[in-house]
């Protein structure tokens, strides 16, 4: 297998040279000339590669999952949720290359840890550019996320399907899932006390909107516009990485991922709700708490951000980061947590 292509070359090459023996022993299970080229597309939770098959010209996607992020039976249950979705939905998602015995997951040793490995087709299109984001954009994504509900909502789970939970507890609670806001570059003293009373304020209308199975189920839990493929009129829906139990609303929170303060949400917000209406019902008790998803998946990414350094989003913005994030938290408390703007 030739080294990898790196887009952008980073300090982290150390783990990216681990990550990439990962690829090479997977890679063996699959039908792949070993001179095959991997060139790294992105490092975050996982690393991702696009691989060209040296024989064929073949192209596809190879996952190598981080250490100890998600276990096997984890895995197979969010690609049982993909195949779901394919044979039951109107939501078009990426379709799992298995091996030459028909495994979805390669397990393999590296350094005394089981690693585990998925192998996608490569699917076409660009995603939207963040940089000219249009009503349009927001409202395509509400239709597709109201479309992902209704497939969440009325799919029968296969017994032993197990995914995280992105509750309260291991979202900004005891046991944060991507660690402490309050450990982030850029949170001292001043900015603790403002997050800090905001997130209080989170944390109450939360627990008042509770978890029951109307406010509360699977969701993508990564629903931005980053993760889909534009390719003419079909839309792919990528990345389910981080696909779990939680409020079906925070995904609105996550559609505006680090733009959160961008003074275009509220407009953004009122098209991704008329998408979301036009395929199903959205109440207004569900509308009032768009706010405090945004919030709630700003203070995760600010945690994320923290414990996340090697990231392309943490390098480009970390250092001011958390003084948005604090603007924020101020429009929040200064709505009593009923709007941003």
């Amino acid at each position: 297998m030739d080294a990898p292509e790196m887009d952008d070359p980073r300090p982290e090459a150390t783990f990216v040279a681990d990550d990439v023996e990962v690829a090479e022993l997977a890679l063996a299970s699959y039908d792949i000339s070993p001179e095959s080229r991997l060139r790294l597309l992105n490092l975050s939770e996982n690393a991702t590669y696009a691989v060209e098959d040296a024989t064929t010209g073949d192209k596809s996607i190879l996952r190598v999952h981080r250490k100890d992020y998600h276990r096997r039976h984890e895995i197979e249950s969010e690609l049982d949720w993909l195949e779901a979705l394919r044979r039951d939905s109107d939501v078009t998602v990426p379709t799992v290359l298995p091996t030459r015995d028909g495994q979805r997951v390669v397990t393999v040793e590296h350094d005394g840890t089981a690693r585990h490995v998925v192998h996608f087709d490569m699917v076409a299109g660009v995603e939207p550019d963040e940089e000219t984001l249009t009503v349009h954009d927001f409202h395509t994504l509400g239709c597709i996320t109201a479309s992902l509900h209704d497939h969440s909502r009325s799919w029968t789970r296969p017994q032993g399907f197990g995914r995280f939970s992105w509750d309260w507890r291991h979202s900004l609670g005891d046991t944060p899932r991507w660690g402490r806001w309050q450990d982030a570059v850029g949170v001292g003293e001043s900015e603790a006390v403002t997050l800090g009373r905001a997130a209080q304020l989170l944390e109450q209308r939360l627990a008042d909107y509770g978890t029951g199975p109307d406010t509360f189920g699977l969701v993508h839990a990564d629903l931005r516009l980053a993760n889909l493929l534009v390719d003419g009129d079909t839309i792919t829906v990528i990345d389910f990485d981080d696909c779990g139990f939680g409020w079906y609303f925070y995904d609105f929170g996550t559609a505006v991922s680090f733009f959160e303060d961008d003074p275009a949400v509220p407009e953004w917000q009122e098209a991704w709700v008329s998408g979301y209406r036009s395929r199903r019902p959205l109440a207004s008790s569900d509308e009032a708490m768009l706010p405090s998803f945004v919030l709630l998946r700003r203070l995760l990414l600010l945690a994320w951000m923290g414990s996340h350094s090697h990231s392309r989003e943490s390098q480009a913005m970390s250092i001011t980061y958390a003084e948005g994030s604090c603007a924020l938290a101020e429009r929040y408390l200064t709505f009593n947590g009923q709007r941003l703007a």
